[in-house]
Parts: C-alpha cells; sequence; structure tokens
C-alpha cells in the first residue's frame, strides 16, 4: 500500500468495547459511577489536605498533587468515551487525537515522575529527619512538581511528534481513546524508527524513575533496620506502606502496558489494561492515601467532631 499525506486522514472513530446498544448503556453507567467516584475521592482527598493545617507538609503537597494529576488524566479520556457510549458519533479529529494523546501522554509521564520525588521525600524524612524541613522547603517543593511537568511535556513532545507526523491509511481506531499502539496499527508508513524512540522514551521514564524509587528505599530499608524499637520500625514503615502500595500497581501496569514488543499487543487485552490503568488507578489511590494513613484517617476524624461540635452549638 502506498503512503499517503496523513491529512487525507481528518478524523479517528473508535471501536469503543461493543456496538451491542444494551451493553453500551451499561458501560456508560459503570464507567460514569467510577469517573464521579474518581472526581469525589479525588477532591475529597486534596480539600482535606487543604483544610487540615497538620497534612501541610511535603508528603501531602505530593499527594495533592497526585491526586489532581489522577483527575486530569482520567478527565482527558472518560468524558469522551462515555458520549461514544450513548451517541452514535464515535469520531474523534486529528487535531483532538493528537491534543488527547498529548496531554495523556502528560499525565501519565508526571505521574511517574511524582511517584519517585515522593519516594525521595520519604527517603528525606527517615533517613535525615533532623534536616527535613531545611531539605524539603516549599520553594523546593514547588520546584520538583514543576520540574516533573517540564520533563514530561518534553517527553510528550517527542513522543507527539513521532507518531503524528505518520501517515494514516484507515481511521477506525481498535480502542477506546488515543495510545500508542491502536494508533500505530493503523499507520501505512513505516513505524520502525517511532516503534524505538517509544520504547526508547518508554523505557527511559520509567527505568529512571524506578530506580530513584528503589535506590531510595534501599536506604530506606537500611535506616529502619537501624531503628532499635519494633515500635519504631512500624511507624517508619507505615509511612511509606501507602506509597508502596501506589507505586506497584502503576508500574506494574505500565511495565506491561509499554514495554512490550509491538508484535506482542492484542487490542482486546490492551483495552481492558488500559481501562484498569485509567479508570481504577485514579480511584483506588485516593483510598490507598486514605484507608491506609492514619493522619489522613485522623484528620477526617476531626474533620468529623468539629461537625458535630458545630451541630450541638
Amino acid at each position: 500500500m502506498g503512503e499517503r499525506n496523513h491529512t487525507a486522514v481528518t478524523e479517528f472513530i473508535f471501536l469503543g468495547f461493543t456496538n451491542n446498544p444494551k451493553l453500551q448503556v451499561t458501560l456508560f453507567v459503570g464507567f460514569l459511577l467510577l469517573y464521579l467516584l474518581i472526581l469525589v475521592g479525588n477532591f475529597t482527598l486534596i480539600t482535606l489536605i487543604r483544610i487540615d493545617s497538620r497534612l501541610h507538609t511535603p508528603m501531602y503537597f505530593f499527594i495533592s498533587n497526585l491526586a489532581l494529576l489522577d483527575v486530569g488524566y482520567s478527565t482527558i479520556i472518560i468524558p469522551s468515551t462515555l458520549m461514544s457510549c450513548i451517541t452514535k458519533n464515535k469520531a474523534i479529529s486529528f487535531t483532538g487525537c493528537t491534543v488527547q494523546f498529548f496531554f495523556f501522554c502528560i499525565a501519565v509521564s508526571c505521574e511517574c515522575w511524582l511517584l519517585s520525588v515522593m519516594a525521595y521525600d520519604r527517603f528525606t524524612a527517615i533517613c535525615s529527619p533532623l534536616l527535613y524541613t531545611v531539605i524539603m522547603s516549599k520553594r523546593f517543593c514547588v520546584l520538583l512538581v514543576v520540574g516533573s511537568y517540564f520533563i514530561s511535556c518534553l517527553i510528550s513532545i517527542v513522543q507527539t511528534a513521532f507518531i503524528f507526523h505518520l501517515s494514516f491509511c484507515d481511521s477506525y481506531i481498535n480502542h477506546f481513546f488515543c495510545d500508542v499502539p491502536p494508533i500505530l496499527k493503523l499507520s501505512c508508513s513505516d513505524t520502525h524508527i517511532t516503534d524505538m524512540v517509544h520504547f526508547i522514551c518508554g523505557a527511559m521514564l520509567i527505568t529512571t524513575t524506578l530506580l530513584i524509587i528503589l535506590v531510595s528505599y534501599i536506604y530506606i530499608v537500611v535506616a529502619i533496620l537501624r531503628i532499635s524499637s519494633a515500635k519504631g520500625q512500624r511507624k517508619a514503615f507505615s509511612t511509606c506502606a501507602s506509597h508502596l502500595t501506589a507505586v506497584t500497581i502503576f508500574y506494574g501496569m505500565g511495565s506491561f502496558m509499554y514495554l512490550r514488543p509491538s508484535s506482542k499487543y492484542s487490542m482486546d487485552q490492551d483495552k481492558i489494561i488500559s481501562l484498569f490503568y485509567t479508570l481504577a488507578i485514579p480511584m483506588l489511590n485516593p483510598l490507598i492515601y486514605s484507608l491506609r494513613n492514619n493522619e489522613v484517617k485522623e484528620a477526617f476524624r476531626r474533620i468529623r467532631e468539629k461537625k458535630v461540635f458545630s451541630l450541638l452549638m
């Protein structure tokens, strides 16, 4: 098949999960409920951190940014998916697909960097407790978050430029949003270089951020083992448990999704994994950082007591 200029394809059409109208209604209700849970859970966590002065620490500053990011990247995907479930129009313009992919790539990359920043924060808190407030100053924390977004933007620009300069011979995306594997399958150009760039960007991102996390936790484990009391060890480790849970889920799914050779991709399988990636993780993170975190649970308790007290007054 000869190459065509990519402008020959002016829009893409999502095939989604099914064409059965009854199943589409069921999917719409399910996606909507999950999306509402994501919004409620993450905004509740952000609000709690903002109004409780005891949570005005670097760790919770990063958690609130992570929650905001979870809302962002689920919002990039889910509203358009909901519309495609209840309307016959499942199309997205070429520009719209480019923009969706660009911001989704930023969000996923930034989540990796934020998780590594949070590991460094825990390393500083446990290994250098006396210098913690000096090292993790407000200015430095803001710079870490801004730096995470900046690096993610660079990665996204490279990825987007290489993918959307290709020529496309088909407009039907066997997916529910504009992701790398299904888009590349539509191209009639030689995608070898683009595949390599995508793999290298993903590998460098995951390897670099995961290395920061692993090195941080090696030092953390050594520091915890030096604590004489078992109670002290449990308390130190409890501050890391939520973060470790989030890291395991996020990197496990991300590595399986994006670090496989293109020949190993199964679109139906990837749609299920992507669904977990875009819905389940943003929904689970607020639960992980609240149910497994005593400080957050205490903050909820203080708010409930204030409400009860104000009602009695």
